[in-house]
Parts: C-alpha cells; structure tokens; sequence
C-alpha cells in the first residue's frame, strides 16, 4: 500500500477547476431579467388625439380660393384644370398672390409627372412666397 493515498490518482492531488461556461450563462440570465424588469417598470404615456372624421356628402367650399397645380410630363402643368405652359407659372402665381388675401397652392402630379418637374413646380411657388401644400394621393391627368 505503499504509494496509495486514500483515492488520489498517481499524478498527485486533483486541482479544482473554475468553470467558465455555466458562469457566462448564469450572468447572461441575470442580464436578460434585468433588461426584462426594467423595460416593465417604463409606462408608455400618449396624448389623446381626437382626429377629424371624413363625411362622405362633403361638398367643396366655394369661397376656397386655393390653386390647384397639377404637374403632368415635360412642361406641362394644369392651372385649376386648364392647360397651361410652364413658362406661364411665375406670372399666374404673381397675379394670384395679388388678387388674394391669403394664397395656397396645391401642388399635385399625374403618373405622367417627373420628379425634376415636381421640385421646379414648388421652386416656383415657394419663390412667389405663397403657402405650398403637396397632394400625395392620385389624380388622372387634368383633374
């Protein structure tokens, strides 16, 4: 029995280890439930919107003197449905902005209309210092 030492292998006495692995999943857990608990403990606060609600039998106001600008392709647009050049534009919305006492423009294209034209179109408004909305819903050409 010489050299046996009550259950030590021959190599000596066996080293504790430190596992490393379960330690990382045991501080991934902790994180998780810490992130977890503490997104529970924000309230979402909202503000109430009461939004305004389409009636269908709406008619256009007739005393509304707001311009329709309907760009379509090349160096066409549409001035409240009548074909004009562009060119015209500039003088139309200088004698608008004169003859009204609040002007608006509504800018709106056709699927014929070019990106270039639409940006030109609001240069143009912008440029008479008259009050610019965007129409993004669509229209058929001259409508």
């Amino acid at each position: 029995m010489a050299g046996s030492s009550g259950g030590q292998s021959a190599g000596g006495p066996k080293k504790a280890r430190i596992e490393i692995i379960p330690l990382i999943d045991v501080i991934f857990f902790l994180l998780a439930t810490f992130v977890l608990f503490t997104l529970s403990l924000n309230k979402i606060q909202s503000v109430p919107v009461d939004l305004p609600q389409a009636t269908p039998s709406a008619k256009p106001n007739p005393e509304d003197e707001t311009v329709v600008l309907q760009v379509s392709d090349g160096s066409t647009v549409y001035w409240n449905k009548e074909l004009v050049s562009f060119a015209e534009v500039p003088s139309r919305l200088m004698s608008y902005k004169s003859s009204v006492p609040s002007p608006r423009v509504l800018v709106t294209g056709d699927d014929k209309a070019k990106y270039g034209a639409m940006v030109n179109a609001l240069d143009e408004v912008r440029k008479a210092g008259i009050q610019v909305s965007i129409e993004t819903t669509y229209r058929p050409t001259g409508r």
